[in-house]
């Protein structure tokens, strides 16, 4: 941060405060301007700078029915819980790259086998293709469950960030009504309601890494007819969300998408489904990959992780509600 620069307030530590400052110093260019493959060439140069994740015993890549791909992550040679991981990217980049050092993370913290998906992304596959990709990545793993390294009683999970909360909430809802339905959810920073009217979209939708014109284009990419965005098989703002399974909600503060993990939180409840809404003060969209910049993002990417953990290595015939995971 140059002297001259005033200093980022209500941030979590001084290595946020800094990487927020750049990013107002260096926005760069709009995701408008620079279109699906540009964004993907950035984000494939960010990822080349970041730290790798943990060695584990065995990573694997493979591949499902209909060539999609997946990447394997084994904590152990011993079976485990298995998590279905699903990737955010503003629904149009992001691959099983962008991610791997969060997934080795999950893996490693969490104590699970991950099964990453590299699902199709807008605007050449609009929604909800992503979605059917999720829902055939869950069926084709539940089949295989045995070769993956899974534990059969505990079943699949699912767990997804920013616009990957979405489709991984949408694949559990279409995956209630027809089954076998998931474990458990981890949402993080999950894009929530596609009208994006919240009053955090314009209240952190500037400055904060994440502008509230990029969340429009995202959109726009992900749901071209502005007619169906709040159809329930894209929105999760419409989904039917009765008889999901116990979820974890990770929101930040300086997150433009925080209201809407808010509100979503308070729908679930609603709908009857045991929620854990876990808030992030000082920490902005995206911390699960700031860890490297922010001492602060990478302690509470342990926490979130370790509270998933144990909802899913808890005894399924003695199972608490998801309230009792501060005990």
């Amino acid at each position: 941060m140059s002297p001259d620069e005033p200093p980022v307030a209500g941030v979590a530590d001084e290595g946020l405060a800094r990487w927020v400052a750049e990013v107002r110093r260096c926005p760069g260019p709009t995701s408008r301007s620079l279109g699906a493959p540009g964004l993907r060439e950035a984000a494939r140069r960010r990822v080349a700078l970041r730290p790798p994740g943990p060695a584990l015993p065995l990573v694997r890549d493979l591949c499902a029915e209909g060539d999609l791909p997946l990447r394997l992550y084994r904590p152990a040679l011993q079976p485990r819980p298995t998590v279905l991981f699903v990737h955010g990217g503003g629904f149009v980049m992001g691959n099983l790259e962008t991610h791997d050092s969060i997934c080795r993370r999950l893996a490693q913290i969490a104590d699970v086998a991950v099964l990453a998906v590299d699902q199709r992304l807008a605007p050449e596959h609009p929604g909800p293709a992503a979605v059917d990709d999720a829902v055939a990545a869950f069926g084709w793993a539940s089949r295989q469950l045995a070769e993956l390294g899974g534990d059969p009683q505990a079943r699949i999970a699912m767990a997804g960030d920013s616009s990957g909360g979405a489709i991984a909430l949408l694949a559990a809802v279409r995956l209630v009504e027809r089954g076998p339905a998931p474990s458990g959810l981890l949402l993080v920073c999950p894009n929530a309601d596609l009208a994006l009217s919240a009053p955090t979209v314009e209240q952190k939708g500037h400055g904060w890494g994440l502008d509230a014109d990029e969340l429009r284009w995202f959109v726009e990419q992900w749901v071209p007819d502005a007619a169906r965005r709040s159809d329930p098989s894209v929105n999760p703002r419409h989904a039917r969300l009765a008889g999901l399974p116990p979820t974890i909600i990770a929101t930040a503060e300086h997150d433009p998408l925080r209201d809407e993990g808010d509100d979503l939180a308070g729908q679930l409840r609603a709908a009857g489904v045991e929620v854990h809404h876990i808030p992030h003060p000082g920490l902005v969209h995206g911390f699960l990959g700031l860890g490297h910049v922010s001492a602060a993002a990478d302690q509470s990417g342990t926490e979130l992780f370790q509270r998933f953990g144990k909802l899913l290595h808890r005894p399924t015939t003695m199972a608490p509600r998801v309230r009792d995971l501060d005990a």
